[in-house]
C-alpha cells in the first residue's frame, strides 16, 4: 500500500514538474494565426480638409508600427488609412523620401507569376531575379496601381493585400480607395516621412 502510494506520488510531482517545466519553457499558451490578426480601421477622411488639399501642400506620413498612412496638411490629418509594410527580411525603409514617379498601372519587374502564352498562370508568387521560368512560360510582373515610387530601388506606395500586419516585400500596400485618394494629392516632389511614428 505504501509503495503504491509512493509511486503515485512521485508520478504525480513529475507530471506537475513536466507541466512547470513547459510553461517556464513555452510561455504561456500560443494563440492561434487568427487572435493575431487584427481587422484594421478603414480610411478615415476629414471631408473639410480634403476640400482645402491640392498636391502642392500635402504631404505624407507612413507609421510602420501602427500601419497606418496619413495624408497631411500642415500638421492635420486629412486622411488616415491602413497599410501593410515590408515583412521581415522585407522590411520598409524609414527616413525622408519624395515621390519620385507616379504610375497609374504600374507593374514590378521584380515580383509576380510566370504565365503561359494565352495568360494562364503557371506558377504565382515568384521573383525574377531568383525563380527560373518553366519551359514556355514567361515573366508577368505584379499589378501595382496607383504607384508612388519612394526610392530608386522600387519600394512604393500602391494598392495591395492588406492582412493587418507587416506583409509586403518592402513596399507600402494600401487599400484601393486609400492608393487612389493618396495618388490624387501627391505630385512627383511630394514629402514622404515613413518611420516609428
Amino acid at each position: 500500500m505504501k509503495r503504491v502510494c509512493l509511486t503515485t506520488i512521485i508520478v504525480v510531482a513529475a507530471v506537475a514538474l513536466a507541466g512547470l517545466a513547459r510553461a517556464q519553457l513555452f510561455g504561456p499558451k500560443m494563440k492561434k494565426p487568427g487572435e493575431l490578426i487584427q481587422k484594421q480601421a478603414p480610411m478615415k477622411v476629414n471631408q473639410d480638409l480634403l476640400k482645402q488639399a491640392t498636391p502642392d501642400i500635402a504631404h505624407i506620413v507612413v507609421s510602420i508600427p501602427k500601419q497606418r498612412a496619413y495624408l497631411m496638411i500642415r500638421e492635420e490629418i486629412v486622411a488616415d488609412a491602413p497599410v501593410s509594410s515590408g515583412k521581415r527580411g522585407h522590411e520598409t525603409p524609414r527616413g525622408h523620401f519624395t515621390v519620385m514617379e507616379k504610375d497609374p498601372n504600374h507593374h514590378s519587374s521584380l515580383y509576380g507569376d510566370f504565365v503561359d502564352g494565352s495568360g494562364r498562370v503557371v506558377r504565382a508568387g515568384v521573383s525574377a531575379h531568383i525563380d527560373s521560368a518553366p519551359s514556355g512560360t514567361h515573366f508577368a510582373g505584379a499589378a501595382m496601381k496607383w504607384f508612388l515610387r519612394l526610392t530608386g530601388e522600387g519600394v512604393g506606395m500602391h494598392i495591395g493585400i492588406l492582412p493587418g500586419y507587416p506583409a509586403s516585400h518592402g513596399c507600402i500596400r494600401e487599400s484601393v480607395d486609400g492608393a487612389k485618394l493618396f495618388y490624387d494629392y501627391a505630385k512627383v516632389g511630394t514629402p514622404v516621412d515613413v518611420g516609428d511614428f
